[in-house]
């Protein structure tokens, strides 16, 4: 087996065990990927490979990423990436050693989740538009904001996924974890609005069991629910641009204001480690602290 294929074999079996042992999403898979394609050029240039080269080898690596402009986040990401596949290559026996296990990630200025005001969400949910296509996206909208799905969780949603006599959706989250989360009426009614009309006619002869189809009857992708949402939010007078994250970070930011406790926000948005969650907290405290300076009138 020449080195060419090795590296190939040794990259096909890494994205294997992503996909099926660690459940991780097709993005995550193809960044990891992107990833360890450049330490391939690298160690090549360097007249090494995976199972021959040092931890020298990869601290120059990502001191290159550093030099040619790349973010304290994208370097803390190839760390991640490295990390994980030298150990899964210890595991596997392909050596034996962990040349990464003393990479430092840098440290990471964490910045405050972008939110709507509620007013601005309130504006952006009124249902103006009279077209057709304004059901499926007051639909989406609703959907996003009422429940805080991922983007990537949103156009994977399936007709029995959403119970309307109920009032919750189901969906497949990071690491093919599944959660059940409620949805609001004003979520319930737009979806049965879309239901009950539009999306019949997008489906024609078709047969599809996906919820938000585009007009040629096909599943919505990313792309076409961040460009729905730039082209929605112009229409509506919102400055700001929106992006189906941002609904996101409203949902957890306006439970908390009115009193959510963060174990129950976790649980909604699906995140595993609870810390991840807290950054709302932080965001809650900084929009209490403005309301205190510009109120107070022992503020200042």
């Amino acid at each position: 087996m020449d080195k060419v294929t090795s590296k190939e074999q040794l990259l096909k079996q890494y994205m294997i065990y992503l996909h099926v042992e660690r459940g991780l999403s097709e993005n995550t898979r193809q960044a990891y990927e992107r990833d360890l394609r450049q330490l391939i050029i690298f160690l090549t240039q360097r007249g090494t490979d995976f199972t021959g080269c040092e931890a020298n080898d990869l601290f120059l690596f990502l001191l290159q990423w550093r030099d040619n402009g790349k973010s304290p986040r994208s370097i803390a990401r190839c760390n991640a990436t490295l990390r994980g596949f030298f150990a899964f290559l210890l595991d596997e026996g392909r050596r034996n050693d962990n040349p990464s296990t003393y990479l430092v990630t840098p440290k990471l200025n964490q910045a405050l989740p972008k939110v709507l005001s509620e007013a601005t969400m309130d504006k952006l949910l009124r249902a103006g538009e009279k077209s057709d296509l304004a059901l499926r996206d007051l639909a989406m909208l609703e959907v996003l904001y009422s429940s805080g799905l991922r983007v990537s969780e949103l156009v994977g949603l399936r007709l029995s996924d959403v119970s309307l006599d109920v009032g919750y959706v189901r969906c497949l989250g990071k690491g093919n974890k599944e959660r059940i989360i409620p949805l609001g009426d004003p979520a319930v009614r737009a979806v049965k609005a879309y239901l009950n009309s539009l999306r019949r006619r997008l489906c024609g002869k078709r047969e599809s069991d996906i919820l938000f189809l585009n007009v040629h009857g096909r599943p919505l992708t990313r792309q076409g629910i961040v460009y729905i949402l730039k082209k929605w939010g112009k229409t509506h007078n919102v400055e700001r641009t929106i992006s189906p994250h941002m609904f996101r970070h409203s949902f957890a930011t306006h439970l908390l204001d009115h009193g959510a406790d963060l174990r129950s926000v976790q649980e909604m948005l699906g995140h595993v480690d609870i810390s991840t969650t807290q950054i709302y907290t932080h965001l809650t405290r900084t929009r209490l602290l403005d309301v205190f300076r510009k109120s107070h009138p022992r503020a200042e």
